[in-house]
C-alpha cells in the first residue's frame, strides 16, 4: 500500500514549526547597546559594520501631542570625532557644521590667549555642530541599517554597552558605583544671533568664577552664535528669570563688544554641572561608554569627543578579538577600559584643575591666574601642543 505525503499538519511539521517560532521569539544579538544618542547609535553603526547583529534600545516617544522644546545644544567636536562621522556617513554638511578657525579666550584681569587653526596646519581647530542635525543623521543611518534592529526594551545578547548618559539607570544592575563630584554650578545654554558675523571665531570668558563661552554657528560667515555659560547655582537660577532683554545686558557685560550687539533668538536651559566617574567600566558580557562611564566639566568643549572615542575603541576591540574570543569576554573588554581609562582621566584633571583655578575670586589667584595666561600666550611651543591635543590630533 502506498504511503500517503504527511500533511502540513501533521505531528512532525507541528513540532518543526513550534521549534522555530520558539528560536524566532528566543532571537539573541551579539550585541545590545542600551541608549540611542549620539554616542550609542555611533557604536551600533561601527558594531553593525563588522556584520555583528545589534539591538538598540530606543527611548519610548512622549505620549503628547505638545511638541519638544526645541534643542539649543551644540557640541564642539574633534578632527578625530569629525573622521570617525565621516567614515559612517553621518557628518553633517554646512551650515550644521561650522569650523572653528581661531579661538580667543580671555582671563579676568588682562589675560588672553588665541589659537589658530593655521598655527596646527589644519583647516579647522574643531567644528560646532548643531545637535538636532547630528542626530537625524545617526536616526536615517541606523534605520537603513539591515544589522541594526531597534527594540523597546534590553534583548538577551553576548555583550550589553549601557550608553545611557550619566543618568544611566544601568549602571546598578551591573554593580558599578558611581562617583560624583558636583560643581557648584549650572551651565546655561541658549543660542543668540549678532549684528557682525562671527568669522569662525569661537570665543571664551572667565569672569570672576564664570566661564562664558560662544560657539560660531549657521556656517563660517554666519551671524548665529550657541551660548555655554557657567555659573553659580544661585546666579544660574536668577539669570533664567531676567527678561530677554536683560539676559543678554549682563551676558554683554562679560563679552564686551567683540562679539557685536547680541540677542537672544532661542529659550534658555540649564543643567548641574559635575566631574563623575565609574569605578570600572566593564565586566563580563558589559561595558558602559560616554556619559555612562564618565562626565567632565564643559569648558573644554570635550565631553562628546571623549565618548566618541569610547565607541571607536570598543568598536576596534572586538573587531580585533581573537577568533576563540567571546564579544562579553572580560579580558577582552579590559583592554577597552585600560586604553580610554588614562585619557579620559587625564581630560577630567585638566578641566577639574582649571575650573578650580578660575572658581577662586581672590586677588592673589586673580593676578596668579592672568600672569600664568600672558606667560602661556608668549610660549608659541606650548600653545601648538596644546592647540593640536584640542583638535584631536
Amino acid at each position: 500500500m502506498k504511503r500517503r505525503p504527511q500533511s502540513c499538519g501533521s505531528p512532525l511539521n507541528v513540532l518543526i514549526l513550534h521549534c522555530l517560532l520558539k528560536w524566532g521569539m528566543s532571537k539573541t544579538f551579539d550585541v545590545c547597546i542600551r541608549g540611542d544618542g549620539v554616542v550609542g547609535r555611533t557604536l551600533a553603526l561601527l558594531l553593525a559594520r563588522e556584520r555583528l547583529r545589534v539591538a538598540l534600545v530606543s527611548r519610548a516617544q512622549p505620549a503628547t501631542s505638545a511638541p519638544p522644546a526645541p534643542d539649543v545644544r551644540a557640541y564642539a567636536l574633534n578632527s578625530a570625532s569629525r573622521s570617525l562621522l565621516e567614515t559612517l556617513r553621518v557628518w553633517p554638511e554646512a551650515p550644521f557644521a561650522t569650523p572653528v578657525k581661531e579661538m580667543q579666550v580671555w582671563g579676568d584681569d588682562g589675560g588672553q590667549i588665541d589659537f589658530t587653526a593655521d598655527s596646527v596646519g589644519q583647516e579647522a581647530l574643531a567644528w560646532i555642530v548643531d545637535v538636532p542635525a547630528l542626530e537625524q543623521q545617526l536616526f536615517q543611518a541606523v534605520r537603513y541599517q539591515p544589522q541594526i534592529e531597534l527594540v523597546a526594551a534590553p534583548a538577551k545578547a553576548a555583550l550589553t554597552v549601557v550608553c545611557e548618559g550619566k543618568q544611566s539607570r544601568s549602571r546598578a544592575e551591573f554593580g558599578v558605583q558611581w562617583t560624583v563630584k558636583p560643581y557648584p554650578q549650572k551651565a546655561v545654554a541658549a543660542r543668540l544671533d549678532s549684528d557682525v558675523p562671527h568669522m569662525g571665531v569661537a570665543r571664551q570668558w572667565f569672569a570672576n568664577g564664570d566661564i562664558v563661552a560662544l560657539l560660531p554657528m549657521a556656517g563660517e560667515a554666519g551671524n548665529s552664535v550657541a551660548l555655554v555659560w557657567s555659573v553659580s547655582v544661585e546666579r544660574a537660577e536668577a539669570l533664567e528669570k531676567l527678561s530677554a532683554e536683560e539676559f543678554c545686558a549682563a551676558l554683554q557685560a562679560i563679552c564686551g563688544p567683540g562679539a557685536g550687539n547680541l540677542h537672544l533668538s532661542s529659550a534658555r536651559a540649564s543643567w548641574p554641572l559635575a566631574l563623575s566617574n565609574a569605578d570600572h567600566w566593564v565586566g563580563t558580557g558589559w561595558a558602559l561608554a560616554g556619559d555612562a562611564a564618565h562626565t567632565v566639566h564643559p569648558l573644554s568643549g570635550q565631553g562628546l569627543n571623549l565618548g566618541l572615542a569610547d565607541a571607536a575603541c570598543l568598536a576596534g576591540v572586538l573587531a580585533q578579538r581573537e577568533y576563540w574570543r567571546a564579544l562579553g569576554d572580560e579580558k577582552l573588554l579590559r583592554r577597552y577600559e585600560r586604553a580610554r581609562k588614562a585619557d579620559v582621566a587625564a581630560m577630567g584633571a585638566v578641566t577639574d584643575g582649571l575650573h578650580g583655578l578660575f572658581a577662586q575670586t581672590d586677588d592673589r589667584w586673580q593676578m596668579l591666574r592672568n600672569w600664568g595666561m600672558k606667560g602661556f600666550a608668549r610660549s608659541s611651543l606650548l600653545k601648538r601642543w596644546v592647540a593640536r591635543q584640542a583638535a584631536g590630533l
